[in-house]
């Protein structure tokens, strides 16, 4: 088992870090160009800056009991096709019951935005939403640790 990291806008990095070290796990990190990354723990993929560049090298490396660490819902639902478990920087466990959902709301949200109609900004980030994506990601890599992954 391994942890892959859509890392170009991750703010959970350096918690994703702390907590692979303490299961021992590598983390692959991927980013473009346009970005710069030394953890000294992970191994850090760039590639280039083209449209969709990370998720797809992200997602060739994906093997199944993989965690993935992601916000972009076409990288999660190849994740649960090759039965890796993403998560987002949330703490939200994507899975077959909720990603349709999620798939459905972002186009009817882009179908607002091409009309010139206006959708909610996400809010600002706390440190109640680190310690959320924390714990969930601590009894995630837990619970697979203690499978066998």
């Amino acid at each position: 088992m391994k942890i892959l990291v859509d890392a170009d806008a991750c703010p959970v990095k350096n918690i994703i870090v702390k907590v692979a070290k303490e299961y021992n796990l590598p983390v692959l990190m991927f980013i473009d160009t346009s970005h710069i990354l030394n953890d000294g723990y992970s191994e850090v993929i760039t590639v280039d800056k083209g449209r969709d560049s990370v998720d797809i090298a992200l997602v060739n490396k994906i093997e199944k009991g993989d965690i993935v660490v992601t916000q972009d819902y076409g990288v999660a639902t190849m994740s649960i096709a090759k039965e890796a478990h993403p998560v987002s920087q949330n703490g939200l466990i994507y899975n077959k019951k909720n990603i349709d959902k999620l798939l459905f709301e972002r186009f009817l949200s882009q179908k607002v935005r091409r009309a010139g109609g206006k959708t909610v900004n996400p809010r600002k980030r706390t440190r109640t939403d680190n310690q959320a994506f924390e714990n969930t990601f601590r009894q995630l890599c837990a619970t697979l640790h203690k499978k066998g992954f």
